[in-house]
């Protein structure tokens, strides 16, 4: 079978490249390895930027659609220190540059928005090879293959089509997150949801230890747990329903002397904790052009986890399609145009991350108050 746009992955960028493509008149097939739209949840809210997400989405036409998913009021913003202590309090005032939604919401518009048949669903990718002049074949964990006029790599930190293109495979950065939610908190832990705020919430320490937590919908609070841990603290905990207690319990030990209110996002959880190790590819990841081939969003540049990861998915993928749309006769000058605009910007994206990372509490409190941030 041939498909002259194959893009691996129906994540959020892929999805964007694909209608950015469609609305351009050129036909694509997206592979994803998940059995459906709704195989696993999608996790939870998304601040989609005035810099990066919007404008992908304007290009995508899908402001509209944009628009009528935003929470309202979740642009508010709170940092505390471990003690509970408030450092700074911005309410939302309608103006900020980062509207919150729900990314299962924002993929299910991206999904609405393709023609039938454009996903093709339970399509593992177990290789990829070049054919020469440009094309390639997908080979698919059920045996059968694709082969393709013009192959992107949408399919995240450990791409199955990056060996085509680079060497180069994620490393951990010494940092996870363990997600935890906490549902009715208003009810269950009035504390807790006067902590959280309306919207977004950072515990910050010197340490490097961080709690952060979003207000979602229907009273729930979803709380991310960042420990500057090596991989092998986890190894032997059970992030299984069965060993939730236990897990739980040793995670909030490295919080002791932090205020109740906080901890309690972590002892109290309503779901079974998920470990999210940071990984990321070398700062200013980068390829020579081979033809017919190229990458997106993490596959391209995944850096650790700070909020731009899904925005610069978006922002490649529409910049890919437009760039395909300006030369529909010529794959390799738009590729070229393209990978001359995101290398820089993934190198200055892997730059700001890690001076993120390396940031004091008093550089996270200005961080949040520069313009177009939390106003």
């Amino acid at each position: 079978m041939n498909s002259p746009v194959a893009i691996v992955g129906a994540g959020l960028g892929g999805l964007t490249l694909a209608r950015v493509l469609h609305i351009n008149g050129i036909p694509a097939t997206v592979y994803e390895a998940e059995a459906s739209p709704t195989a696993r949840p999608q996790g939870g809210l998304l601040d989609i930027h005035d810099y990066n997400g919007q404008p992908a989405l304007r290009a995508a036409d899908l402001m509209d659609e944009f628009r009528g998913i935003v929470l309202e009021g979740r642009q508010a913003m709170r940092i505390l220190d471990r003690g509970g202590n408030v450092l700074l309090d911005e309410a939302d005032d309608g103006t900020g540059g980062r509207p919150e939604v729900p990314r299962g919401e924002l993929r299910r518009i991206l999904l609405e928005s393709l023609p039938a048949g454009a996903v093709r669903w339970g399509h593992k990718v177990g290789g990829a090879r070049s054919l020469g002049g440009g094309r390639h074949e997908l080979a698919f964990a059920d045996g059968s293959t694709v082969t393709t006029d013009l192959l992107v790599g949408a399919d995240g930190g450990w791409s199955r089509v990056r060996p085509l293109l680079s060497d180069a495979v994620p490393e951990y950065t010494g940092m996870s997150f363990v997600e935890t939610y906490l549902f009715d908190v208003g009810t269950r832990h009035p504390d807790t949801a006067n902590a959280v705020g309306d919207g977004t919430m950072l515990a910050l320490d010197p340490s490097g230890m961080e709690i952060h937590a979003h207000r979602e919908s229907a009273g729930t609070v979803h709380a991310y747990v960042t420990l500057a841990k090596p991989q092998d603290w986890f190894a032997d905990m059970d992030f299984t329903e069965t060993g939730t207690d236990v897990t739980l319990s040793r995670i909030a030990a490295e919080f002791e002397g932090w205020a109740p209110e906080l901890t309690v996002l972590i002892t109290e959880s309503d779901t079974t904790p998920v470990l999210r190790p940071h990984n990321a590819l070398p700062g200013g990841h980068r390829w020579d052009r081979i033809p017919g081939v190229t990458l997106l969003g993490d596959a391209a540049h995944l850096g650790a986890q700070d909020g731009e990861g899904a925005n610069f998915a978006m922002l490649d993928a529409a910049e890919l399609g437009q760039a395909l749309a300006a030369h529909p006769d010529d794959i390799e000058a738009a590729l070229t145009a393209y990978e001359q605009a995101l290398f820089p910007r993934g190198a200055a994206a892997a730059a700001e991350s890690e001076a993120a990372n390396n940031a004091t509490l008093q550089d996270a409190i200005d961080f949040f108050t520069q313009d177009g941030r939390t106003r």
